[in-house]
């Protein structure tokens, strides 16, 4: 094996070692009895320099989501207040989410003074409750499920039948595994940034 090794990297040396002169004349440098060309290194650069910059530019205002529940890879700041449906990005401090605050991404579902319902799901051997489905009017958001895909439990929002106050979104997606205001509740606006979808 270590012998296989050392053969492969013996291999990559000699590749390695003319990468410079390749690259030299991929881009129109002078190598072996070929004058060099200056033009094409000049359209590289045109090519090339602009692309740099506007990733530069662009990579520090795009975040990667990585939450299954969102059907956005990458998103971004976006002007304007929030509506439903828009994407919204905050800080979530909770035990399921582990000992520090993350950065997670919803949906706007619910808007303040839309009125938000909770429907009680309870056993039928024992008549305790295990979970709700929440609605915003007449529009089904989501169930509660009383575990966690890793076993723990899961305690589920509270809210009856009221609209939800001033300055309070109810957050989620249409992922049945979700992690959202189902089990911590309407988020507050000011904590909320609008996003949009770049990729």
């Amino acid at each position: 094996m270590l012998r296989l090794v050392f053969l492969g990297a013996k291999g990559l040396w000699p590749r390695l070692k003319a990468l410079p002169r390749e690259a030299a004349a991929a881009l129109g440098g002078r190598t072996g009895d070929q004058p060099s060309n200056p033009r094409r290194f000049i359209a590289s650069l045109a090519i090339v320099v602009p692309i740099a910059c506007l990733t530069w530019t662009a990579i520090p205002a795009v975040t990667i989501v990585m939450s299954p529940s969102i059907d956005a890879w990458a998103v971004r700041k976006a002007p304007g207040p929030i509506r439903k449906g828009d994407l919204v990005m905050f800080e979530l401090s909770h035990p399921i989410a582990g000992p520090d605050a993350v950065s997670v991404t919803k949906r706007a579902l619910c808007l303040p003074g839309e009125r938000l319902r909770e429907v009680e799901r309870r056993s039928i051997h024992d008549g305790t409750v295990t979970g709700s489905l929440y609605y915003c009017g007449a529009h089904y958001l989501g169930a509660s499920r009383p575990f966690g895909r890793r076993g723990q439990r899961l305690d589920h929002l509270r809210w009856g039948d009221h609209p939800l106050p001033p300055g309070y979104l109810y957050v989620g997606s249409d992922h049945p595994d979700g992690f959202d205001s189902r089990y911590f509740g309407p988020v507050r606006i000011e904590r909320l940034t609008r996003m949009e979808r770049v990729l």
